[in-house]
Formats: structure tokens, C-alpha cells, sequence
């Protein structure tokens, strides 16, 4: 039997509360057929896994609903599925006089409800590359032809919704009748579809003010302002970074990516001087390039004449005795309480207001700080530079002046899209950043880094997503050609993930995903570029 009828046979009153299975240690869809001595572990919506397979499958659901519709109206139109915001994905109607009106987006919705109750199947089909390629090119959907340009394989899996046929990323889930939980907003000059949340499967809450869902604003000033550095640059998927680098053009992207990113950061240095701040917070996630940024902008504000210290929030640890514990009594290290808040705003205080200050070290070994005779005192062009995953939290710096604190948000927010539907996520992008890293400085092998990242997520989702919106400034470290240039390093740490181990499907999935960028060599890359922190032969110490 299939493994949705299996499922069905135990627990038929709630059929669609899981949308994929582990079968043997391999990730099956549901519509998989199933042997009576497998080894079967069903997922749902709370685990990564299928909280992707969800997503996407809402994405197919939400494209054949919109050409259910728009398909009827006079004109030509494209969808592109843009980018990740808060808890949905902003989407834009492209390349037509379409006007996307709240009626009209109101009948995609409520086409997407009526697909979702007649149940329909979502079948998968092998298919020939090429003739895909032809095909997407007739429907103007040049970054889905330009990828399988690109594809090994002469057949590609190709999955179809009621005459609709599209190119997907990962698996999809057996019918239609899986995909209740969604809405569609309109935000800005497009419009996002809504996704439950991961933790409870159920839509977010809108504001009770305004009635409306609530979305990170600054976040997406950011996003848009990465996209009009695609277009400079003449990229905006996959398949066109692959058409430089087999034309020979990536390395004037490289160095205009990095002129780019330069300048950004120049004019963050004299927004801190024009404002007179006198403390920088830097947080951001997990691989963001926090060490190489906050060095740049230290040689940004030294260009400007003014001095900045570099000072660790982790240095204001509380002594290791005093450290809370998680629920499973180790010591939680990422907890706001396991900083010690007093001695932080205190010495802060102390140095905005021109006194002579010793400061501390933590000493990791023996789990306390230590004070070693250092001092500080600010001068009139002195600046401090902190960094720590608090930093943007209000806890941090309740006490001091808000005029004098300049706060930045950094994350890689990647601007590459695999097409015009198949978003990637910033998530993988830290993710193989930091299994390169690890590797390199650490001695990690693939298998740890990424049994370890669940953990880290947790952290960021609960102690710095939060507060992104806190900040004065965001600045994106996605660049344009990092998965070409870390694609050489990544792959033989992914290839050493043993096939029985848990991490094992998260190592193929990245090895597959990375399979759809040709390599670069990196003897371009400049000395001083976020991608050194993470391959390595940079000029700062990381």
C-alpha cells in the first residue's frame, strides 16, 4: 500500500496531519508505495522537513489558483515567488498591465480554497529536460529554462495540478486537500501568502488594532534594495551567475558586488558620525559575517578619523555559578539572564559619560571573568563597537541613552533565487557557511555542524529575529557569488556525511542544491570579503 493509505488505516479521522514519511532513513513522499517490513516514521508540519514541504506545495496551489483567474483576463502576466517575509512569502505580478486589486486577489483566494476542497491530486511525472526547457521558455519563465540548462540529468521530476505543470525543489505533499492553513494579504506593490506557523500550524495572529497581519517592514526596505543590486549586476537567478561564469564575466561581478558592499558600509560609518553615536550593537544570526563586518566598519569609522574599540557582549557573561540551566539542565549560554546586565550598563554608562573604566575578559575555561588591569576611557573621536546576540534587545540597554546607541542588524539575506518559483533560502546559505567554517577552524566534520544547527535556530528564532526590527540600520552579508565560490569547499564535507547517520538527508538535500551552481575559483575573491571569514586567506582575524 501507499504510505498515505497506510496512514489512513491507523489514524483515519485526522489524514492530513502529516505530509511526508521517513522510510528506511530516506525521506518518501506520501503517495510512495510502502513494503510490510519497512521502517516507517510519518512527519508533519513541526519539523523542518515538512514545514518546507508545505511551503511549496502551497506555492504550486497559490500559482495554479492565479492562473485559474488571471488565465481568464485579457494581457500576459508572470508570477515570481520573490522572497521569505515574516511568516509568508512576498510574491509579484510581473510583466503585465494586470492590475492586482484587492478583488482580484480575493478570487485567487478563494480559488485556492476551492482546490483545497475538492481534494485534487498533486501527481509527479518524469519528464525531458529539454523539452521542459522549451516549454518554460513559451510560458516566459526564463530562470526555470536557464536552470535546466544547467541540469545533468536528461529527465527532470516535474509535478502537475490539475493541468497545471511546474519544476519544484524537494517533494510535495499527495493532494490538494493537506494545504487548509494559508491566507493571501496584499503588502506594498505585490501581495504575500501567508503560512502557518511551524510551532503550531495555525496561521498567525493578526493585530488586534489594525486587523492585519503584522510583517517586519525594515526587513523588507532591505530585501528590496538587494533585489536592485541583482539587477545591477544582471542577476536575478541561478542560471544567469552560471551564464557569467561560463562567459567569463564573474570577476567583474565580484568586484562589483564588493564595490557594492564597500559603499554600504561607508555610508553606515558616517551615519554614526553625522549622529554622533557613541555606542555601535551589532546581532545578527548564526554565519552572518559579524567579525568581518564589524572590522570593515571599524576601517570605515578610521577613514572618518574616528577610533573605535571593539568590545565582546560575551565578556559580560555571569560567572558560571550563576549561569541558568534549559530544561535539560545544561547550562544555557544564549539566554538573556546569562548575561550579567548590571555590570554591562553599568561600565557602559560609566564610559558614555567619560570615565576611566576597567573592563573585563570572560575566561571560558574556568567560567569567569577575569580583570587583568585593562582600561578604557573614551576620547571625543572615540567609538565603542559591541557585538553579541543581545545587542538589539531593549533589556541590554535600558539604562542608556538611546541617542547615543546606533543599532545594526545583519543577516544574509540571499538575493539569488533558483527561479521564478523556487526561492533559496537564507537559511541554507548560513548553514553551508558555517559547515566551511567549522571545518576550517574548528576540525568539525559536516555530520556535527549540522546536528548542531536545530540548536542554533532555536536560538535565533527566539533571542534575535525578535528584535531585528529594533535595529537603526540592516545590513545584508548575503553576496551574489558566495555559493559558486563555497560550493568547492562544501561538497567534500557533505560527501563525508556517513549514509546511517540522522544528518545524512540534510547533507544530500545541500549537496543537491548546491548540484544547480557551476564552481568559481576564489583567487579573486579580495582579502578583506565577508566570503573569507568563511573559506578562509582573509586579512582579519576570525
Amino acid at each position: 500500500m501507499t504510505l498515505v493509505e497506510l496512514y489512513n488505516e491507523r489514524h483515519g479521522d485526522n489524514k492530513y496531519e502529516v505530509v511526508a514519511a521517513i522510510v528506511n532513513g530516506r525521506l518518501r513522499e506520501l503517495s510512495k508505495e510502502v513494503n510490510p517490513e519497512d521502517e516507517v516514521e510519518f512527519i508533519n508540519l513541526s519539523t523542518p522537513i515538512g514545514f518546507d514541504l508545505y511551503k511549496r506545495s502551497l506555492i504550486l496551489l497559490m500559482l495554479k489558483a492565479a492562473k485559474d483567474v488571471l488565465g481568464k483576463m485579457e494581457g500576459d502576466y508572470r508570477i515570481e515567488v520573490m522572497y521569505s517575509l515574516g511568516n509568508g512569502f512576498f510574491c509579484k505580478l510581473m510583466d503585465t498591465d494586470i492590475e492586482l486589486t484587492e478583488e482580484l486577489l480575493s478570487e485567487i483566494r478563494d480559488r485556492m480554497k476551492e482546490l483545497v476542497e475538492q481534494d485534487l491530486p498533486i501527481e509527479k511525472n518524469s519528464c525531458s529536460t529539454f523539452d521542459m526547457k522549451d516549454e518554460f521558455l513559451s510560458r516566459d519563465l526564463p530562470g526555470k529554462a536557464k536552470l535546466l540548462k544547467y541540469r545533468k540529468s536528461s529527465r527532470i521530476n516535474i509535478y502537475s495540478l490539475d493541468g497545471y505543470r511546474d519544476y519544484y525543489y524537494g517533494y510535495m505533499v499527495p493532494s490538494t486537500g493537506y494545504l487548509s492553513k494559508f491566507d493571501l494579504v496584499s503588502y506594498d506593490d505585490g501581495f504575500i501568502v501567508v503560512i502557518p506557523l511551524k510551532s503550531t500550524g495555525e496561521l498567525p495572529e493578526k493585530d488586534p488594532e489594525t486587523g492585519t497581519y503584522t510583517f517586519p517592514n525594515k526587513l523588507y526596505s532591505v530585501l528590496r534594495k538587494t533585489e536592485d543590486w541583482g539587477h545591477r549586476l544582471g542577476v536575478g537567478y541561478v542560471g544567469d551567475i552560471n551564464d557569467a561564469i561560463v562567459n567569463g564575466g564573474v570577476s567583474n561581478m565580484i568586484l562589483v558586488q564588493e564595490a557594492l558592499m564597500e559603499k554600504q558600509i561607508a555610508d553606515i560609518a558616517k551615519e554614526i558620525i553625522d549622529g554622533d553615536k557613541k555606542l555601535v550593537l551589532i546581532a545578527g544570526p548564526s554565519s552572518s559575517g559579524k567579525t568581518t563586518f564589524s572590522n570593515r566598519l571599524s576601517i570605515q569609522l578610521m577613514a572618518y578619523g574616528v577610533h573605535p574599540h571593539p568590545i565582546a557582549m560575551d565578556n559580560f557573561f555571569k560567572e558560571r555559578s550563576e549561569t541558568p540551566v534549559d530544561e535539560n539542565g545544561d547550562f544555557d549560554f544564549e539566554c538573556l539572564e546569562a548575561v550579567d546586565l548590571n555590570l554591562l550598563e553599568t561600565t557602559m554608562s560609566k564610559l558614555l559619560e567619560g570615565e576611566e573604566v576597567q573592563m573585563p575578559t570572560f575566561d571560558f575555561t574556568v567560567g569567569k571573568k577575569v580583570f587583568d588591569g585593562s582600561t578604557l576611557k573614551l576620547g571625543k573621536n572615540d567609538v565603542i563597537v559591541m557585538e553579541g546576540i543581545h545587542a538589539l534587545n531593549p533589556e541590554s540597554t535600558r539604562t542608556l541613552p538611546k541617542d547615543s546607541c546606533y543599532k545594526i542588524y545583519i543577516s544574509a539575506l540571499t538575493q539569488l533565487n533558483l527561479d521564478e518559483h523556487n526561492r533559496i533560502s537564507t537559511t541554507d546559505t548560513r548553514l553551508l557557511r558555517r559547515i566551511v567554517r567549522d571545518a576550517r577552524t574548528r576540525g568539525h566534520s559536516a555530520t556535527k555542524t549540522i546536528k548542531m544547527w536545530p540548536s542554533v535556530r532555536r536560538g535565533e528564532e527566539k533571542y534575535i529575529f525578535p528584535f531585528q526590527e529594533e535595529a537603526d540600520t540592516m545590513f545584508n552579508s548575503a553576496i551574489i557569488y558566495e555559493l559558486p565560490a563555497i560550493k568547492t569547499f562544501a561538497e567534500p564535507l557533505l560527501y563525508g556525511v556517513p549514509e546511517d547517520s540522522d544528518e545524512y538527508y540534510e547533507a544530500n538535500r545541500l549537496l543537491k542544491f548546491l548540484g544547480y551552481f557551476l564552481g568559481i575559483d576564489v583567487q579573486n575573491v579580495p582579502q578583506n570579503s565577508l566570503m573569507r571569514e568563511f573559506i578562509g586567506g582573509g586579512c582579519f582575524k576570525v
